[in-house]
């Protein structure tokens, strides 16, 4: 059999920026971009096409996208509805996200939409999408909600199969939206959308938060059921706008040295990404909760 490995996704352009409400100069966010593909990370989401009304911080994606192009990384982009997805395949994004929530408190919150509309904008992008283009379909809310509370596994369990009837192929992402899942329903929960017939075709991507310091915890729960890719965001930057309390994505450091010492390479130089979480902690507005960048770095190697 062969040896599976980790493979990270760096979210900081994207769920980590969003977090800012001040903007970032465009040219400081590309110089980011460039320097986490320069650590070895192979996927990294670069923004979101949304509304700039609604997430000023994203207005420059077009010009992110030409400023970063030439990269050797897989670049995605989050799109929230069907204006969104034109928006990116227009600039030439070929790796694209499709977010809705399962909670209908949050997706209302978060795209102005009922589930429902989410499930029928996702069969309309399908439709149209480019047989190049790869999709991905992040569930946010797959474990808690800001406003609801705990979501049930059926709940997910039924936005699973609806999702993979319409995206048999599609890479499917559970999102710890407020950091408060734990391992334990982490891996029920993986484990059962993951035996579904119906998913038999897709694989399977974990986005966590370290709200309640489970961050790491979570992930490895996630790969011990089957799960391949991790999204993290250097220095742990960030924070759903849409989820009051919610802080910080895990940070990549943390899960590169986990894996790295349970003997599961990354790719990824962390050393080199030890210096570009530096340089995202310094943003002004930013909000961090990475652990490795506060030990001694000999030992952090």
């Amino acid at each position: 059999m062969t040896q599976r490995h980790p493979e990270i996704c760096e979210v900081a352009p994207r769920d980590g920026f969003q977090s800012i409400m001040a903007p970032l100069p465009t040219d400081e966010k590309i110089a980011i971009i460039r320097d986490l593909a320069a650590t070895g990370c192979t996927r990294i989401e670069i923004g979101s096409f949304v509304s700039p009304k609604a997430v000023p911080q994203m207005a420059d994606m077009a010009d992110i996208v030409d400023g970063v192009r030439d990269l050797p990384a897989r670049l995605s982009a989050l799109v929230p509805n069907q204006r969104g997805a034109q928006a990116a395949l227009s600039a030439g994004i070929t790796d694209m996200v499709y977010v809705f929530s399962i909670s209908e408190t949050h997706n209302q919150n978060n795209v102005r939409q009922s589930v429902a509309q989410s499930l029928d904008g996702l069969a309309r992008i399908v439709t149209d999408l480019p047989a190049r283009t790869r999709l991905r379909v992040d569930l946010a809310t797959a474990f808690d909600c800001p406003f609801d509370g705990a979501i049930g596994q059926g709940t997910v369990l039924d936005a699973v199969r609806a999702v993979t009837q319409i995206a048999p192929h599609a890479e499917v992402a559970f999102c710890d939206t407020t950091g408060r899942a734990n391992p334990f329903v982490v891996a029920a929960r993986f484990a059962a959308a993951i035996a579904l017939p119906q998913t038999q075709a897709n694989t399977w991507a974990f986005h966590g938060h370290d709200t309640f310091g489970q961050g790491v915890a979570n992930a490895m729960a996630a790969w011990h059921s089957g799960v391949n890719v991790f999204d993290t965001a250097a220095a742990g930057l960030g924070g759903c706008p849409f989820a009051p309390g919610a802080t910080g994505n895990t940070a990549t450091e943390d899960l590169v040295f986990a894996f790295n010492e349970g003997g599961l390479p990354t790719g990824i130089d962390i050393g080199l990404l030890l210096q570009t979480a530096d340089r995202i902690h310094a943003l002004p507005g930013g909000i961090t909760g990475s652990h490795l960048r506060h030990v001694p770095r000999h030992r952090a190697a």
